[in-house]
This record gives structure tokens, C-alpha cells and sequence, in this order.
């Protein structure tokens, strides 16, 4: 098997100036970071990786498998014509708090809702880039622009700082289609932290999952159970 190894510095060398608009609205710190241009990866990943890498799955450090990572390779087969990124939804009513204000302008919005029918968001721990997909989406692309991300954070008054998970989340808000929702079980997530900041009430609507897990996501530095 082939390993490449690739320099952050040259990555984010790249990256920067695709990302640079995005970061204002998705970053923690107030201003644009030339180093907070890698939590942006996975969204130019096709503009960045040579054009014979068509497929790339991205995961965080934080996870455990209990299945082989090849089988989530599968679920590239199961994308819908036009998806070009597979992802989990977020487990956590993280997304109903960030859009609280759309989401009092919008009552009947399913925005920020739980599954399995609202859209609460998505989580990035676990990533399919169909990069061939990516490259050919003339959708996608045009959502990479700086005007067009900045009209979507002003429909939706958004402000976050999770990087590449809010920018999918946004653009899943006004174009699901160009996401395929890998089940809960390829990206168990375990943070609680929403349910005892504000959100007890709903927070399992959020957090529940069926299924035998495949892939434990110990977000929020939350331990991962033994065997």
C-alpha cells in the first residue's frame, strides 16, 4: 500500500485563497487566520489534490472503529445523482442554537429541527469528497464563491466556528441535494455538551441511534466505551 504524506504548510499555501471569505463567518477566533485555513480542507479538497485522486474519505483523530474502513468506501455507490459529499448529521441540538434567530423568523422552518425529518446540521468527523463529483458540480463550485456565501450567512444569520462542519451545514440548509446522509452509525457521536447547556428537553430527539456502531466519534474529548 502506498502512503503519501502531504506539508500542512503547503496545503493551507493553496487553500487560503479559496477559503479566506468562509473563514470570517466559520472560524473561532474574530478575524481570518492564514493557519485556520486547514479546518477548511475537505471544502476545496477537489481544487487541491491531483485530478487522478477521485475519492477521498476524511476522518477526525478522535474516532474508534468497529467496523473495516473499506466498507465505508461502499457508500459511495449509494450517492444520489448530484450529491457530491457523503456526511452524518450532527448529534447534538448544536444547529438549533446557531440559527436561533432564522429559525424565530422562520416557525415553521425545518431548520435546525431533530431528525428524521428536520435537518439538524452535520457533523464532519467522518467525510466522503467524491472529488471527481466536486470538481464537476458547477453548484457546488459556485457556493465556494465569496458572494454566495456571504448571501446564504445573511439569509440565515449565521455565525459559527467549527470550520468545514458549519459551511456544510449552511449550504445542506439550502441545497440537501448536494449531500448524501451516511447513517448515524458510521459517525456515533458522544459529546453531550448541549443537553445540560439549555437544550435537556430535546436533546435525545438529537442524540439517539439504531444500529450497531461502526465508527465512534469521541467529540468533546468524551472517553469511548471499552470492548
Amino acid at each position: 500500500s502506498q502512503v503519501t504524506v502531504h506539508d500542512v504548510e503547503e496545503l493551507t499555501e493553496k487553500l487560503f485563497p479559496i477559503v479566506e471569505a468562509m473563514q470570517k463567518h466559520f472560524s473561532a477566533g474574530s478575524g481570518t487566520y492564514y493557519s485556520d485555513s486547514i479546518f477548511f480542507l475537505s471544502v476545496a479538497m477537489h481544487r487541491i489534490m491531483p485530478k487522478e485522486i477521485t475519492q477521498v474519505i476524511q476522518v477526525d483523530l478522535d474516532l474508534k472503529y468497529k467496523a473495516n474502513i473499506r466498507d465505508l468506501f461502499d457508500e459511495f455507490d449509494n450517492f444520489p445523482e448530484g450529491a457530491v459529499i457523503g456526511i452524518a448529521r450532527e448529534m447534538q441540538p448544536v444547529y438549533r442554537h446557531t440559527f436561533w434567530q432564522y429559525r424565530r423568523e422562520n416557525p415553521q422552518t425545518k431548520v435546525g429541527e431533530p431528525p428524521p425529518d428536520g435537518l439538524p446540521g452535520f457533523n464532519s468527523g467522518v467525510l466522503l469528497l467524491n472529488l471527481e463529483a466536486m470538481r464537476q458540480s458547477k453548484l457546488y463550485n459556485q457556493l465556494l464563491e465569496p458572494t454566495m456565501v456571504q448571501k446564504l450567512t445573511e439569509k440565515y444569520h449565521f455565525k459559527g466556528h467549527l470550520g468545514d462542519q458549519d459551511f456544510f451545514t449552511m449550504v445542506g440548509m439550502e441545497h440537501p441535494e448536494l449531500f448524501h446522509v451516511l447513517d448515524c452509525t458510521w459517525n456515533r457521536q458522544l459529546c453531550t455538551w448541549w443537553r445540560d447547556h439549555g437544550y435537556s428537553d430535546v436533546f435525545d430527539q438529537y442524540f439517539q441511534c439504531e444500529g450497531e456502531v461502526k465508527i465512534y466519534h469521541g467529540n468533546c474529548n468524551t472517553p469511548i466505551p471499552e470492548d
